[in-house]
């Protein structure tokens, strides 16, 4: 089986996980934690050098989930990499957990906490800023939220790192057009959103981000252009594996019913 086939497949059993996960907790951010989980599984198992035995190193490539609401498929990957034990998702969302609703430090592999949308941004361009000045070889890895482009401090960040010409910066947008009370542009609309972070100074890659071969290949080239960070805007579809979640902003943070959860693993077999 070649890499890609292997990610496809790898893909889908997150997704079978991130159900599950979401449905024994009854909580959880399902429709953008499948989103999402396309690109999570291109970074962590073909494109970023992270390990659990080099969690220390100084030139690890760094990641940032700027979105962090959509935390389900971050802890099942990390997980299954190996850099905390499997049995522990099930305390996820429990009183005492490591395994909040966002992310945590606490847990072995994870840089920063987020939550609060539109600073993952800025914390990727102080990391990559640093790697530039202590001249190592490691990249930064913002995954953002569509909905958040809405704040300030987005476009902050974005303004410092082409002023700083951080080529070892990559933001990613997953760009799937919903957001907690409905689509992106009738709640505060951000297009034209390529020719905006062009104008900022990114060097913009527009790919299908549910598609594990145009993820792949985008983030396999990274730096694009010397001194200029990446933006790659990832079009994707909210609660994409799941025919009744797909699309659907009511699913932002809906727990399936039993029916729903027996149907959501049907499809995702």
């Amino acid at each position: 089986m070649n890499l890609i086939r292997q990610l496809e497949s790898k893909a889908r059993e997150i997704r079978r996980a991130v159900v599950e996960l979401i449905y024994q907790a009854q909580m959880g951010h399902i429709g953008g934690s499948l989103s999402s989980t396309d690109l999570l599984t291109v970074l962590y198992y073909g494109i970023m050098n992270i390990e659990p035995k080099n969690i220390k190193d100084p030139n690890r490539d760094r990641f940032i989930l700027s979105k962090g609401h959509s935390v389900e498929a971050y802890w099942c990957i990390l997980a299954d990499r190996g850099f905390f034990p499997e049995e522990e998702l099930k305390t996820f969302g429990q009183f005492g957990t490591r395994l909040i609703c966002h992310p945590n430090n606490e847990v072995p592999g994870v840089e920063m906490n987020t939550g609060s949308l539109g600073h993952g941004l800025s914390l990727g361009v102080g990391m990559a800023l640093a790697g530039k000045r202590d001249q190592a070889d490691y990249r930064v890895f913002v995954l953002m939220g569509d909905g958040e482009l809405a704040e300030g401090s987005i476009w902050e960040a974005a303004m410092a790192g082409a002023h700083y010409q951080l080529d070892n910066l990559v933001g990613i947008v997953d760009r799937n057009k919903l957001q907690i009370s409905g689509t992106t542009e009738a709640v505060m609309s951000i297009e034209p959103l390529a020719d905006k972070w062009q104008a900022f100074g990114w060097n913009v890659v527009e790919i299908n981000g549910n598609d594990v071969q145009e993820i792949y290949d985008a983030l396999s080239s990274v730096p694009k252009v010397p001194g200029k960070p990446t933006l790659v805007l990832a079009n994707t579809i909210k609660g994409k594996g799941v025919s009744f979640i797909e699309n659907q902003a009511g699913w932002h943070h809906r727990v399936p019913t039993p029916e729903e959860y027996e149907q959501a693993l049907q499809e995702l077999a």
